[in-house]
């Protein structure tokens, strides 16, 4: 299949579906056996140039190899007492065959695509380095505030007790599953509207954005209904303890509705990637965890107790989807013959 067939002229539905579902993918797996850096890397560039099967597949590869694995290294190759050693090197083999895949997709297609990891081609340029950079410093801090904010989440919950410490760490963990799912969706998008936004392309680049955000929140929905019917037996599925189950099903429950403002948060900031316009991302994500989310967590902590802290994705993702869709207005790509509001 030629690719500019599945950014430029493959309907809507089919296109975002063939890059969104390996992505979606790829991040439930990385909730069980996160990819090495290069491994991950590998993933993105081959789902950004097309081979979004490709991708997902080497992920699952990696993956499932990680699971069967970590047996085998732990009482098999491995002597007593060396467990954790295994699981390390099980990961490290699974990732390496996994980023053996995909140098052999890149090597493979070599000759259909202008990519190349060939020096001979040239270094590149400022202006090259400057739109990457400009692109995945966002993505980058968006990252790692992100898991700044689970830690002092569970630093905050550490004060109460061992049983709020460990429903915490279940709920945060159970939440991630229709986040990921987002956050996958999120990246399937990027390649599609980027492309569409260079060409000029707006209708269809409107249609993936439209889908995507429908996607999103249809998924966020369903998890609601279900996280709110089914929160104890899922539980239960980590532990036993009644009142850590106890506990673990409250936090969820309160938590898992801040889930469709939490991918708002996250669709804005892949969107102005997309877009081109890093600084817009980088400044939203800031905004979403540095200036709201972090510091109203201390400040409820301190205010109203353990509960404060949950209802903090609520609150802080409410104020950034409102600024969102302001920036959104103000900057987003238009026709030529739409004029800026």
């Amino acid at each position: 299949m030629d690719k500019n067939e599945l950014f430029a002229t493959m309907p809507v539905p089919q296109a975002l579906r063939r890059m969104i579902v390996p992505a979606a993918v790829s991040q439930i797996i990385v909730l069980g056996a996160v990819p090495t850096v290069l491994s991950n890397v590998m993933s993105s560039l081959v789902r950004s140039i097309g081979h979004s099967r490709e991708a997902g597949f080497g992920v699952t590869l990696g993956a499932v190899l990680n699971i069967v694995l970590d047996p085998v290294f732990m009482y098999w190759i491995l002597p007593d007492g060396q467990q954790v050693l295994g699981v390390g090197l099980a990961t490290l083999v699974s990732n390496c065959v996994s980023f053996l895949y995909f140098l052999g997709i890149l090597w493979e297609i070599r000759s259909r695509n202008l990519l190349t990891a060939d020096p001979r081609a040239g270094l590149p340029r400022r202006k090259t380095l400057v739109a990457v950079l400009g692109v995945g410093i966002p993505s980058a801090t968006t990252s790692l505030l992100f898991d700044l904010d689970y830690m002092v989440v569970d630093k905050l919950m550490v004060a109460y007790s061992d049983a709020a410490l460990a429903a915490i760490g279940i709920a945060l963990k159970v939440e991630r599953l229709p986040l990921n799912i987002g956050i996958g969706i999120c990246q399937g998008m990027v390649p599609l509207v980027a492309y569409n936004c260079a060409s000029g392309d707006h209708r269809r680049m409107n249609g993936f954005i439209r889908l995507s955000l429908a996607t999103g929140l249809v998924v966020a929905a369903v998890s609601i209904a279900l996280y709110e019917l089914f929160t104890p037996w899922i539980v239960r599925a980590f532990i036993a303890d009644p009142e850590t189950v106890a506990l673990a099903s409250t936090f969820l429950r309160i938590r898992i509705l801040a889930t469709p403002l939490m991918f708002l948060s996250f669709f804005t900031v892949y969107l102005f990637q997309g877009f081109g316009i890093g600084r817009v991302a980088m400044v939203l994500a800031i905004l979403r965890w540095a200036v709201f989310n972090i510091p109203m967590l201390v400040l409820l902590n301190a205010l109203v107790g353990m509960y404060g802290i949950l209802w903090i994705p609520a609150i802080g993702d409410g104020i950034t989807v409102l600024l969102s869709l302001a920036a959104y207005l103000r900057w987003r790509p238009r026709a030529r013959t739409e004029k800026p509001q």
